[in-house]
């Protein structure tokens, strides 16, 4: 089975600049795990409720009537007597929504990564408040992406930064680091945390490539297999 999510994650980075200031990159990741999620068909509860069009991807990534900060790809009950939206190869409808059954936050760690590691983790613990506090028992789920490159650029308007393994170290010099960092302080406060390894140096020809695919596959797929199962038993 072909991911989705493992596609759209891989599309931020190959063939062309990732440019880390864009704010929606983690919603576009994050919308594929319904469909991947629907597709495998594990959880009958919500592939009933997605075809229903009972529950659907919120469309503004608020909950309607609650001023919260966005989370990254929110699912969810529809309001009552609200017109969904049908986007062509998409399964999941889309809409507003009154409740939070599943919400993800995404964050993608290019280098520089132990300088802001204590960010990433309150942003994290944050949206898992959020969460919490806007639906009775909400599936949680973090996906975070950790470079693991020999070297890296970023952009910032038309300045390029390049790490030179000195004053900025390399991703591969931190990805350990921050990884198992991040495992103990951020993943135990998720129902799923997934970690994407992957390599991208962000310079022509803009390559990309997994840590370890196989690996990679193996274990979004068991991800998605829990995840399916807290739904049946949660809603």
């Amino acid at each position: 089975m072909n991911y989705r999510l493992l596609q759209a994650f891989r599309s931020l980075f190959d063939g062309h600049a990732y440019l880390h200031r864009r704010s929606n990159l983690g919603d576009h990741v994050a919308m594929h795990l319904y469909e991947d999620i629907h597709a495998l068909g594990r959880s009958q509860k919500l592939v009933q409720r997605v075809e229903s069009g009972l529950s659907v991807l919120n469309s503004k990534n608020l909950q309607q009537g609650v001023k919260a900060r966005r989370g990254d790809g929110s699912f969810g009950e529809i309001v009552p007597n609200a017109d969904p939206i049908r986007d062509e190869g998409f399964a999941v409808l889309r809409g507003p929504i009154a409740t939070i059954e599943i919400g993800i936050e995404v964050k993608i760690m290019m280098k520089a990564m132990i300088k802001q590691i204590d960010r990433v983790a309150n942003d994290l613990q944050s949206q898992v408040n959020h969460f919490r506090q806007r639906s009775s028992n909400p599936i949680s789920v973090g996906i975070v992406g950790i470079n693991h490159s020999t070297h890296c650029t970023t952009y910032e308007g038309d300045r390029a930064y390049q790490t030179d393994g000195k004053k900025h170290k390399h991703p591969i010099d931190e990805a350990a680091e921050a990884e198992e960092r991040l495992k103990l302080h951020s993943a135990p406060i998720f129902d799923e945390f997934i970690v994407l390894r992957f390599r991208a140096t962000n310079e022509e020809p803009f390559k990309f490539e997994w840590v370890d695919k196989a690996e990679t596959v193996l274990d979004y797929g068991a991800a998605l297999v829990r995840i399916g199962q807290a739904y049946d038993k949660r809603i």
